[in-house]
């Protein structure tokens, strides 16, 4: 079964998020940030932008733990389209204009565009009978079965001083219909403002595709598998969740204990009830591919091996030891997805340990696997050979380091000087290049591969070392803060890019 990636034949691409597109307000942005990115990546001749999730950040900025399966991230709203809708005016701006240039200062940005994005709702609704206001009810109207419940969980939150769902007043947790309803009533304009504020999201980021399109450009999203328990969704929709109706989960997700951690990870997501969701056809994950689909032309799904089997720890457990493999879905969710949705541009993200059970699901679905290299360049044992034209190979992705870095052994490194200075030597040999041009050499290098998309974060284009690191797993402090800057694409980087596209015939 041919897959999406191998239909579009040989392409390469970048893994940058939203966030780090540079820009003068503080974080980049869906509007002239992304678009700016786009052109630059038209030059580069790489057809594919592949990003991190785009739901709404909570605590530790992770864009792993949305607050909503379907809501976007307001911080990402381009502002100067809000200026030229005529929803805030130029000068307004000047409040995130000492905002810094280099990293996400999100304890400045977020209060500060949470007001500018308030004034810009309030100016709409003042709007009635225009045609904003008609595309922003239609919004409503397609959105019905997300958007309400998320507006009402983000002012419940705020509310509750940001306290998770499990903790609030117990006619909230409990969704009592007369207290939800008095709520809805007094807080009419917070609810409207939220709404309002994903309309125009929403909308930012159809005009973002379609431009993507029209440059040539293939749109490459990403979501964890898992739903964070405090969410919109676990709030509104606990009964497809392994929990009770305080909210308090009997099991969570995690992976058991390997070679690299004696007591496993304990991630603490819910876990699913993959019975209820075969009972009602799968209607939930239905929903969410067809929102994503609308959203991007293909999506990763982080951790794919749980729709086979997953880790189940019972709730309170201070590790993952004591946990389970428990039988996932398996096909029945992707057949599902493809009777209501048709083809499925997914790639699943199947680094680890993985079973002879999870490559059989994943290949007859047709589905792309990974490759990435910084595992594998430094073992002298890899046959580049092996690599599928059915999978995406990656120099790094957001949860390595740089190239730079990795290969200097610099940053949150914790392998031994020996071990680093054999790797070193093992992917010299593979790469037939140098120290001061690694980045470049395992870029080539996936380039080379025999994979049908090979991708390269934006720091290893630019050749970086780890402070431009993005994300440090197992840590919650300085994550998901680099910004590229204005300039660093330039027309040489460019020219030097696309001659390693054209060289690796991968030209779009």
């Amino acid at each position: 079964m041919n897959s999406y990636i191998v239909n579009m034949g040989r392409r390469a691409g970048v893994i940058m998020h939203i966030s780090s597109l540079p820009g003068e307000h503080g974080i980049g942005d869906i509007g002239e940030s992304a678009h700016a990115f786009v052109d630059a990546l038209a030059d580069m001749d790489l057809a594919v932008w592949q990003f991190l999730p785009l739901g709404p950040t909570a605590y530790g900025d992770s864009p792993y733990q949305p607050l909503s399966a379907f809501a976007g991230n307001a911080n990402l709203i381009g502002l100067h389209q809000l200026v030229e809708l005529g929803l805030l005016h130029e000068p307004e701006l000047a409040s995130l204009s000492g905002l810094p240039s280099d990293f996400c200062d999100y304890g400045r940005l977020i209060p500060a565009k949470r007001e500018l994005l308030k004034t810009a709702s309030s100016r709409l609704m003042a709007r009635k009978g225009s045609g904003l206001m008609a595309e922003y009810e239609e919004f409503l109207h397609q959105n019905a079965d997300w958007v309400e419940d998320y507006a009402l969980f983000r002012l419940l939150k705020t509310a509750h001083g940001e306290r998770p769902w499990p903790e609030w007043g117990e006619e909230y947790v409990y969704r009592d219909a007369p207290a939800l309803q008095k709520v809805r009533n007094e807080h009419q304009d917070s609810i409207v403002s939220t709404q309002v504020t994903q309309f125009l999201f929403d909308r930012q980021w159809r005009e973002l595709k379609l431009y993507a399109q029209e440059r040539g450009i293939c749109l490459f999203g990403d979501i964890p598998i898992y739903i964070a328990l405090d969410s919109a969704d676990a709030w509104a929709h606990r009964e497809m969740l392994l929990v009770d109706e305080a909210g308090t989960p009997s099991h969570v997700a995690g992976v058991p204990p390997d070679y690299f951690s004696a007591d496993g990870q304990l991630w603490g997501n819910p876990l699913y009830d993959w019975a209820y969701h075969e009972e009602t056809g799968y209607d939930w994950w239905i929903k969410r591919m067809r929102h994503l689909s609308r959203q991007c032309d293909l999506v990763r799904i982080d951790h794919f091996r749980g729709f086979e089997s997953f880790w189940s720890v019972p709730y309170g457990d201070k590790t993952a030891r004591n946990g389970e493999w428990v039988p996932g879905p398996q096909d029945g969710v992707f057949e599902a997805m493809k009777k209501e949705l048709g083809p499925l541009g997914i790639v699943a993200e199947d680094l680890g340990v993985i079973t002879p059970e999870v490559d059989a699901l994943r290949l007859g679905q047709g589905f792309p696997g990974m490759v990435v290299l910084q595992f594998e360049a430094g073992d002298e044992d890899f046959d580049m050979d092996s690599i599928d034209a059915n999978s995406v190979c990656y120099t790094g992705t957001h949860d390595n380091d740089t190239t730079v870095g990795w290969f200097h052994g610099t940053g949150e490194d914790t392998r031994s000087e020996e071990r680093v200075l054999e790797m070193q030597k093992a992917v010299l040999q593979r790469t037939g290049g140098r120290p001061e041009t690694i980045h470049t050499d395992m870029i080539e290098l996936a380039f080379g591969s025999n994979a049908s998309l090979a991708v390269a974060p934006m720091q290893d284009f630019l050749g970086l070392g780890s402070e431009a690191r993005i994300n440090t797993p197992g840590t919650t402090k300085d994550n998901w803060r680099w910004r590229m800057q204005e300039g660093q694409i330039d027309g040489r980087l460019a020219e030097k890019v696309a001659a390693m596209v054209h060289a690796s015939s991968r030209t779009p």
